[in-house]
């Protein structure tokens, strides 16, 4: 672990003892990660008030829902490159005051753009602290301690999601629309305290000069990707907002990458992508992503439109997901197993469940809750194993001074998966509930709407959930073939690096044999 010493007597020293706080520390960054992750699950809950309260339109909620999505995607690896420069405490301190003021703003808002920019502001203090915290972890645990401590780090992911929802919902049951953000105030404020007391500073001893085009170009490229990813679904793949965006997107950063390349001081190192383990992990992260953010999706739409939940009820059916992956995650299981199967058996087994999960809801859980929940503890099980490991083997593949711009990838690379699970098994499903019925509506519930008897209604109702059963399998080989993929890409990675460790070891044991043979030569 790297860290400036010099200027910072806390700093974390490289191979030193282990900070005795250390578990006390993951605990802070992991309260500051959820308050996070709670505000992009919250705001679903609370669209009904929104929209009365503050007369917001659809294009209103959309936009309050996106912009915070948006800006954090877009800045998530020029705050990984700014925290390994400037201090990952410092830039951790300042998400958290960030995130607690654009809160504050958000909760007071009186109309719709107001709160869209108090969200953006929010997702700049949600791109530091989603950098931070994990460079942090990088930080503060060696080889032996930190896939379990990455573990941790990734259980608040599933235990956001799975309580973002109900905190709003009971939220709103009691009191107004601007508690679902006012709530995150004193969260915030205790993370300052705890982080200014606690957390050891460190970041980049070569002090690299800060790549501001690239920053730029990141920022720009990754927000209209991401832009277009979000926006297809409702606007069409093929029209010009979603094409336009999209264009823009691979653009300029295709510009970012060339830029990189020819810089003394990258914000991205594209050397990175020269590493077999890097680009394994690239890819398993990607996946991992996609089956989640696209499974979710359509976990959410099948509980509601095939089995009746409201959605309350709908989340409250999705814990055991959650339950699962912090339960499995608490005991250290994951750990475990990687410890006694490495990175890329860990890997293939996570995605294989993953992906046996999604298979068993498809096929059991069409018309009956008690054949999903079977599937999804499966799930919650895959992720357990397959997330910490993934995210493990990105850090791993990076030096470890570029903490902040690994944090960064991994989190640009989560956004990227989720946007495209749920465009690409979101398509899957529109085709296929296309070919089965024929309606002009675009949607389940318009279709529905539209029907003019009780047997047209079941036949929409099956279609649907045949879409929905296809949509999944669909989602469920891609993970199997892609956990596959990556594994063997890591496995490639791994028996090159055996083979260059041992080649000097077996240059030297020949020359101490020469030696010893010129020795007793007579």
């Amino acid at each position: 672990m790297t860290a400036t010493t010099a200027d910072n007597p806390e700093a974390v020293t490289t191979h030193g003892d282990r900070h005795p706080q250390r578990w006390l520390i993951l605990g802070v960054i992991c309260l500051a990660q959820l308050t996070v992750l709670l505000d992009n699950t919250v705001l679903s809950v609370a669209i009904p008030s929104l929209t009365s309260e503050l007369d917001a339109s659809s294009a209103d909620i959309q936009w309050m829902i996106n912009a915070y999505s948006l800006v954090q995607s877009g800045l998530l690896l020029t705050a990984g490159s700014a925290a390994d420069r400037y201090g990952r405490k410092k830039l951790l301190t300042a998400g958290l005051a960030l995130f607690g003021i654009g809160s504050l703003a958000a909760g007071l808002a009186q109309t719709s753009t107001q709160l869209i920019a108090a969200r953006a502001g929010m997702g700049v203090g949600g791109a530091l602290l989603m950098t931070t915290t994990l460079a942090v972890v990088v930080q503060l645990f060696d080889d032996a301690e930190r896939v379990k401590a990455i573990g941790m780090w990734a259980t608040v992911n599933s235990l956001g999601f799975a309580t973002g929802p109900l905190l709003g919902g009971f939220m709103l049951n009691h009191f107004w629309w601007g508690s679902i953000f006012l709530i995150n105030i004193p969260v915030a404020l205790i993370g300052i305290v705890a982080v200014v007391k606690m957390v050891p500073e460190s970041k980049n001893p070569q002090g690299d000069r800060p790549d501001l085009l690239g920053a730029l170009l990141s920022t720009i490229g990754m927000a209209s990707v991401v832009y277009a990813i979000i926006s297809g679904p409702e606007h069409g793949w093929t029209s010009g907002q979603v094409l336009v965006a999209a264009g823009v997107g691979v653009v300029v950063l295709g510009a970012f990458a060339l830029w990189e390349l020819r810089i003394p001081y990258p914000m991205l190192d594209m050397h990175f992508f020269r590493n077999k383990r890097f680009i394994g992990a690239v890819m398993g992260a990607v996946l991992v992503a996609f089956g989640l953010g696209g499974s979710l999706f359509l976990l959410t739409q099948h509980l509601q439109f095939v089995l009746g939940y409201e959605p309350l009820e709908a989340g409250l059916r999705t814990a055991p997901l959650a339950a699962t992956v912090v339960a499995l995650n608490l005991v250290g299981l994951g750990a475990k197993l990687h410890a006694k199967l490495g990175t890329p058996g860990t890997i293939l087994m996570g995605m294989t469940m993953l992906a046996g999960g999604l298979a068993v809801v498809a096929s059991f859980g069409a018309h009956d809750y008690s054949g999903m929940l079977a599937g999804l503890v499966l799930m919650g099980a895959g992720i357990s194993f397959a997330m910490p490991a993934m995210a493990n083997a990105i850090m791993g593949a990076i030096p470890v001074e570029k903490a902040g711009v690994g944090a960064g990838i991994n989190g640009t690379l989560a956004e990227f998966g989720n946007g495209l699970g749920v465009a690409v098994l979101g398509a899957v499903l529109s085709s296929r509930f296309s070919a089965l019925v024929a309606v002009s509506a675009t949607s389940f519930p318009a279709a529905m709407a539209a029907a003019g008897s009780a047997g047209e209604r079941e036949r929409i109702s099956d279609a649907f959930s045949s879409g929905l059963e296809t949509s999944q399998l669909v989602g469920a080989v891609a993970l199997f073939l892609g956990g596959a993929l990556a594994a063997a890409l890591l496995w490639r990675a791994e028996r090159a690096d055996s083979v260059q460790q041992a080649a000097p070891a077996a240059r030297q044991s020949e020359a101490q044999h020469a030696d010893q043979d010129q020795e007793g030569a007579p």
